[in-house]
């Protein structure tokens, strides 16, 4: 077979491998983990998408569940809240034995016991209606809802944190797959490289030395598929925890990610979306809102109260004759109130709520400081992602054409094995740093995503 023969049918071999690989690795890791784990494992794969990672993620995660909790706690405090500007209706019941009474009619000689019944009744129907509490209760009910909204933006901001680490364990296992696929034809193409040289050797052209080394080499090859497809499982495990799915799954990314164009916009559009969109951002100015109606509240104490008042009680005997009979009495009015202590402890509790206002507002400009620093790292991270693989995608074709000259080199025993091998080796490392590279595009754009709140 000459060269040309022999670069077709390599050729057409690696189209074919890369068309089938990616249907076997998963049978191939599910079937290797059924010799390596000493009980049978679930014999099951799950192609998961990148929107249902989100959605299983967001509904496995315990700290959003918690997040969920907390903010159906803050919506009843609201509810409560709001009963404040009802009246307070009060019914009572009273009844009892009453002692015989002793009446001294000259001093405390001559005691008279008069006639009086042994048991006593009081029903009472008390009604109080706020009127005007200075705004305490509009300014509870503003803090109720301030805390309702704090609540949503504090689940918004886990979400969107969890999107990211669930977001980090995919992609290294993508990057894991991508490995694998990359090994694989590596190692295909060894195995052709040690079929030429052994015919070489049979030839009498080279020494058994080269097919010691490329057998070593290629061995070292296999040892890395394993450790690849050993890690390709962990990543899987991990993410199954994560998720909530059985442990023995073995899931299989969504190779489209590496086809969807990651356009991003101005570095500065993107600072200017993260001051408004970014949870974090969103929850700290709510605090600052309730800090200022903290204040307001404080301001509020220092005035009065007032309320009507509406009563009616039905007693018996009469308390003044205690003759044995009911009578009912009612009245109406209005309540004013005013706390003296006001006068003396508001200064202080004021100059607190202001100092806290303070750090409310010092928080935020620490929040938009970072959020700067973190969308342009993202932004030049993204940049340089691209850049990267355009720069490796050269990289990768030069490897190839490098290994090719070198490899038919040697054949025409022009190059000594080590020259082979490592332009072998080189190649290998171009593909795989040409991996790493594309998933990186894919974190910082999704990165870049999370700062201005669209994850």
């Amino acid at each position: 077979m000459n060269d040309n023969e022999r670069m077709i049918s390599r050729e057409y071999i690696r189209r074919l491998m890369h068309h089938t690989i990616r249907l076997l690795v998963c049978v191939t890791l599910i079937s290797s983990s059924v010799y390596a784990q000493p009980t049978p494992p679930v014999n099951d794969s799950l192609y998961l998408s990148l929107e249902q990672l989100f959605a299983l993620g967001a509904k496995a995660n315990l700290q959003l569940t918690a997040d969920r909790l907390q903010e159906q706690v803050a919506y009843e405090r609201t509810r409560t809240a709001r009963t404040d500007r009802l009246p307070d209706i009060t019914v009572g019941l009273r009844a009892g034995v009453l002692g015989q009474p002793v009446v001294f009619e000259r001093g405390l000689s001559h005691a008279t016991r008069p006639e009086s019944p042994d048991w006593q009744q009081n029903y009472a129907l008390d009604v109080d209606q706020p009127l005007y509490h200075g705004g305490r209760i509009r300014y509870a009910i503003r803090q109720a809802d301030i805390e309702k909204e704090i609540a949503r933006l504090q689940t918004a901001a886990d979400e969107a944190d969890v999107k990211l680490t669930l977001l980090q364990h995919y992609l290294e296992l993508f990057s894991l797959y991508k490995q694998h696929d990359v090994l694989t034809r590596n190692i295909a193409e060894s195995e052709r490289r040690l079929q030429d040289i052994r015919r070489l050797k049979r030839e009498g052209l080279i020494t058994n030395n080269d097919v010691l080394r490329s057998e070593m080499q290629l061995t070292d090859d296999r040892l890395s598929l394993l450790e690849t497809e050993n890690n390709i499982r962990l990543a899987s495990q991990q993410l199954d925890i994560l998720l909530g799915l059985d442990e023995r799954l073995l899931l299989c990314p969504d190779t489209l990610l590496l086809r969807t164009d990651y356009t991003v916009e101005a570095c500065d559009d993107y600072i200017h979306q993260a001051y408004w969109g970014d949870p974090s951002m969103q929850l700290l100015q709510q605090q600052t809102k309730l800090a200022q109606n903290h204040i307001r509240q404080v301001r509020a104490e220092q005035l009065p109260r007032l309320s009507l008042y509406a009563s009616n009680t039905l007693a018996r005997p009469v308390s003044r004759t205690q003759a044995d009979m009911y009578n009912n009495s009612w009245n109406v009015g209005l309540s004013l109130s005013y706390s003296l202590d006001a006068l003396y402890s508001r200064r202080h509790r004021l100059n607190e709520a202001d100092r806290q206002l303070d750090l409310r507002r010092n928080a935020e400009v620490q929040q938009q400081q970072y959020l700067r620093h973190t969308v342009r790292t993202a932004y030049l991270k993204h940049e340089e992602a691209l850049r990267r693989v355009e720069a490796l995608r050269l990289s990768v074709r030069q490897a190839e054409e490098n290994y090719r000259i070198m490899r038919n080199r040697y054949l025409n025993q022009l190059a000594i094995l080590t020259d082979l091998l490592d332009a072998d080796r080189l190649r290998l490392n171009a593909e795989l740093q040409l991996t790493t590279a594309r998933t990186d595009v894919i974190y910082t754009y999704y990165q870049l995503q999370r700062a201005v709140g669209k994850i």
